[in-house]
């Protein structure tokens, strides 16, 4: 938002400079002029050097040069403040786009020209029987152990009609973002799965993650899309903090197209 501002105020300032032009001299000197106008045989023009009207005898202006310089002046300038203008839509466009997202934490989903809050999934995390044996034979296990995030249920709740969704992230503090691809198994979904190093407890996550766009439209609130339309299926959109179980899941489905 801040980049916008700073773009627009440049742009105008461009623009103020472009409606200066060179009012052309015979002997190759010039003035610079906002405008100017001729009146029998006089060139009378307004000087943005000294900031009034002057006037010079026609005679000794390179007109034809100066119109030159006027035109192609005239086309900057206009050129500029189509660009303002297309700034100026797009960042009304973004300031009404923020202020449609409720101020709660939590997910949103872009329904038409509707924002609609998502329902959090529970989730649990599956332990291996043997990761649990190990667990009690000794409190650091020499071997790695698995365990799996899942979701109750093989469908979500929520069916979302376009390939293309458009997600919001109201959110507390700054962690990762994705959209997973959901494996259905036996009454619920795969969300990931982890490996347990060794002595160090590492967690390592194996995620179906669909590529996609982020971007933060104003502290605390990002924007989520995916980078190429979502095949019918299941999926959640996470927030997640690296290296750490620490998940908050939004599941949903994608229906099949239509032709």
């Amino acid at each position: 938002m801040f980049f916008r501002v700073a773009l627009v105020f440049f742009l105008s300032a461009i623009l103020a400079m472009a409606s200066t032009f060179k009012l052309y001299l015979k002997d190759g000197d010039y003035h610079m002029v906002r405008e100017y106008q001729v009146v029998n045989d006089r060139v009378r023009y307004f000087s943005t050097e000294r900031g009034d009207w002057e006037e010079i005898p026609k005679e000794m202006v390179d007109l034809d040069k100066t119109e030159k310089e006027r035109k192609k002046t005239d086309e900057g300038a206009r050129q500029t403040a189509q660009l303002i203008d297309a700034e100026d839509k797009e960042a009304r466009a973004e300031r009404k786009e923020i202020a449609r997202v409720p101020l709660d934490a939590g997910a949103y989903w872009l329904n038409a020209d509707q924002v609609k809050p998502m329902e959090p999934a529970d989730w649990k995390t599956e332990t291996s029987s043997k990761r649990h044996v190990l667990q009690m034979v000794t409190p650091v296990p020499m071997v790695a152990g698995k365990a799996t995030v899942t979701v109750k249920g093989e469908k979500a709740a929520l069916s979302i009609p376009t390939p293309e969704p458009e997600f919001y992230l109201r959110v507390d503090k700054l962690e990762g973002f994705a959209i997973i691809k959901l494996t259905p198994k036996k009454g619920q979904r795969i969300v990931e799965n982890i490996s347990i190093e060794p002595v160090t407890k590492e967690n390592i996550e194996d995620q179906k993650q669909v590529e996609i766009y982020t971007r933060e439209m104003k502290t605390g609130l990002f924007k989520v899309w995916p980078a190429a339309p979502l095949e019918a299926g299941e999926y959640a959109l996470v927030q997640y903090t690296s290296g750490e179980v620490n998940l908050r899941v939004w599941d949903f489905s994608v229906a099949p197209r239509k032709d």
